[in-house]
């Protein structure tokens, strides 16, 4: 699969074009579908977009296939077989890997950032995500073997999973990055790194523009996690930031329109072959689709769509952090006391934890918004 049709299979995905694909002539067959292989981080907010990456390209005409652990597969096969059942034509798989947490250091039934992101120890908590990220190497073997024998004509793997370069590679498969996140993010950290404007300020509250960055985006030191880029964790992140780079590609969940010029930015500094095919969540169209995408809400789903379909326009903003993030209850707090300010209707998804439900909510807050 050359890498001029691996650029028009994305330039039409992106463009919501149906399409036909023509093999290289040494296949059996005639005409097939294009195989697309996919490879999400164990984190909710990895998965589930991914999910709906392999749903747009199945309709788009190609076969997708997701791999992942045991755990995680049984989160993703009911929305799987919701999208089969309305669309029985389209071809979409799940491969399950071995993922032995006990082996590797983890504790049992450790197969999603849920396992540890839960614990309020910080410290343990930083040291388990760093653990599982590493311990995520131990699927290269594994990919290699399938990639070997199905040869798909792509690979899009997480961000996370580095490694999966060296192993697409050896089997001349392009392996094509996918960022949860937004250009936005990626252009402001990249800006940082390289121009480290952080360490020219008397303080830690002193405000600074951040170089190069379109958009006059001025913070503070206090407001970046600066990551030592000589502890493992730094040095995981660096291997993340190069894979981009050796990669065939990166794919946003991101559309021109949203940020256009974090878009060319990107396109010019930072990588130069990416694609933005989202907002991915829009391929889900009926009730049972798009309810049945992450985690069980503490309120009813259908109580919360009919809400928002009561609501005018661009009337409604919506916060999350996501389940990953450990955010405290003071900050919560002010969070809250902001929104409340505002005056706006909002939803805000909090992740819950244990021991302090709602603390970090003031009292009376839901009965005055």
């Amino acid at each position: 699969f050359e890498l001029q049709n691996l650029s028009l299979l994305l330039d039409i995905f992106s463009q919501n074009i149906s399409f036909s694909f023509r093999p290289r002539s040494n296949m059996r067959s005639k005409s097939r579908k294009p195989h697309v292989m996919l490879f999400p981080f164990m984190a909710h907010g990895h998965m589930i977009p991914t999910l709906d990456m392999a749903k747009l390209f199945s309709s788009r005409g190609a076969k997708s296939t997701i791999i992942t652990t045991p755990l995680n597969s049984k989160i993703l096969q009911k929305p799987i077989d919701t999208f089969k059942n309305l669309n029985p034509n389209l071809e979409i798989e799940i491969k399950i890997f071995d993922f032995p947490c006990v082996q590797l250091g983890l504790p049992e039934g450790c197969e999603n950032a849920d396992f540890f992101t839960s614990n309020d120890n910080n410290d343990d908590r930083l040291y388990m995500t760093l653990k599982f990220f590493l311990s995520t190497r131990f699927f290269k073997d594994q990919l290699e073997k399938l990639l070997e024998t199905t040869r798909p004509d792509c690979l899009i793997a997480d961000m996370f999973f580095p490694w999966a370069n060296e192993a697409a590679e050896k089997f001349h498969v392009p392996r094509l990055v996918f960022h949860g996140m937004g250009y936005f993010s990626l252009c402001s950290e990249y800006c940082m790194r390289v121009h480290k404007p952080q360490m020219r300020v008397a303080s830690s509250c002193e405000p600074f523009v951040i170089p190069d960055l379109p958009g006059n985006i001025v913070i503070t030191q206090d407001q970046i996690n600066d990551l030592d880029e000589e502890t493992e964790m730094g040095k995981f992140i660096i291997e993340v930031k190069e894979s981009d780079v050796k990669s065939s590609g990166v794919i946003m969940n991101s559309f021109y329109e949203l940020e256009s010029d974090y878009v060319d930015f990107y396109k010019s500094k930072v990588a130069k072959r990416t694609w933005h095919i989202g907002p991915l969540s829009v391929i889900n169209r009926g009730f049972e689709e798009k309810a049945g995408r992450g985690k069980k809400a503490s309120i009813d789903e259908n109580e919360c769509l009919k809400w928002l379909d009561s609501m005018k326009p661009n009337s409604v903003i919506y916060i999350s952090f996501g389940s990953v993030a450990c955010i405290k209850n003071e900050q919560l707090m002010e969070i809250a006391a902001g929104l409340e300010a505002s005056g706006a209707s909002f939803i805000w998804v909090v992740r819950k934890n244990t021991g302090d439900e709602e603390k970090w909510l003031p009292e009376g807050m839901e009965e005055r918004t």
